[in-house]
């Protein structure tokens, strides 16, 4: 009996003994996991050892966010316009979404109108942009409508563009001059043979002229503001460049960028005289069966030397009124003008203004 009282505290003992080495040990690891927790935030308790590798570069080495742009409001700010701006929206822009995130820009569409340089004009004028993107100067009656709203309008110019000539490819001529062009347009001209070509009905389209910059420019710098005749009107570039491919004697014009690399139609020399045809593409031209792989490239050399006879400029619009959307306007377009960028809107398929 005295044995057993004897053996129960020595067990009692042992397993206490037992219990404060296994909650020392306890203590012990989960300190350890507190320390790495701290030490490498990124990583869970189900990271590889690769992703804990990752996380420790990450936090060693953070992605670099160099915002370097001089007097730059911080919020949201609306800005839209020009159809022709979108490649430089999606190419270009996301570049200054990533580098800059405080300047949040958010693209806004006209809610019962079309989207193009006019109504981006009309909505900055009405409040609804902070700036906008045009595809064309503005207009006198704009800097009027601005000034009764107590602010004046500033155009400053970022890019270089070009008007561009789709026809079908299996249409055999050499080019065509301004003055055919707007012949063409104004009912003038309506057969391919009139230009030298096959006898074929000529079938020109264009978008409204309410849709866009491109149209206006068209209208008042080929049309020298002559009206059209004899025009399909027809809804987006997408839809005409199909029309085009489908259809002999289809002609249509757009921004060189949305036309050149197209493998469905052809872009057709221009001049501004019979015989000094300069193409809207680098020669040689790239064959259709190779396009895919290939596509045309804009012929940057001629559009900035101004010898392709149809060029214009891509301007970002700014209120001066001297708040932040003027702040917001400067900012984005002194953005789009550093070397950097205009290389970015070069890739975008434009040409580069400096």
């Amino acid at each position: 009996m005295s044995s057993q009282k004897q053996t129960l505290p020595l067990l009692l003992s042992l397993i206490l003994t037992i219990g404060l080495i296994f909650g020392g040990l306890w203590f012990l690891m989960e300190r350890w996991a507190q320390i790495n927790r701290d030490t490498n935030p990124i990583s869970s308790s189900t990271s590889t050892p690769n992703e804990k590798i990752i996380s420790n570069v990450i936090k060693l080495n953070p992605p670099a966010t160099s915002c370097n742009i001089s007097n730059l409001p911080q919020g949201v700010f609306n800005y839209g316009g020009s159809t022709t701006w979108a490649p430089i929206r999606r190419d270009v822009d996301v570049s200054l979404k990533s580098s800059c995130p405080q300047f949040d820009l958010r693209y806004t569409q006209p809610i019962n109108e079309k989207p193009g340089s006019g109504t981006g004009i009309k909505m900055l004028i009405a409040n609804q942009l902070a700036f906008s993107q045009s595809s064309r100067s503005i207009k006198p009656e704009e800097y009027a409508a601005a000034q009764t709203k107590g602010f004046s309008l500033k155009e400053i110019p970022v890019a270089i563009d070009g008007i561009a000539i789709a026809v079908n490819h299996n249409l055999n001529i050499t080019g065509l001059t301004v003055a055919q062009i707007k012949d063409i347009y104004t009912g003038k001209i309506t057969n391919w043979q009139q230009v030298g070509s096959t006898n074929l009905p000529i079938i020109p389209l264009s978008r409204i002229q309410e849709s866009g910059g491109t149209v206006e420019f068209f209208v008042e710098n080929v049309l020298n503001k002559d009206k059209f005749k004899n025009v399909s009107y027809i809804g987006t570039t997408t839809e005409a460049i199909r029309k085009v491919a489908t259809t002999p004697g289809a002609i249509y014009y757009a921004s060189a960028p949305e036309i050149v690399p197209q493998c469905t139609i052809k872009s057709l020399p221009i001049g501004r005289a019979s015989g000094q045809f300069v193409t809207p593409y680098q020669q040689p031209a790239v064959t259709q069966s190779e396009c895919l792989k290939q596509p045309n490239k804009l012929n940057v050399q001629d559009f900035r030397s101004g010898n392709y006879p149809i060029t214009r400029n891509l301007f970002v619009i700014v209120k001066q009124n001297n708040q932040t959307d003027q702040q917001a306007g400067e900012a984005y377009a002194n953005w789009l003008l550093t070397i950097q960028n205009q290389e970015l809107i070069e890739k975008a398929g434009f040409v580069r203004i400096k």
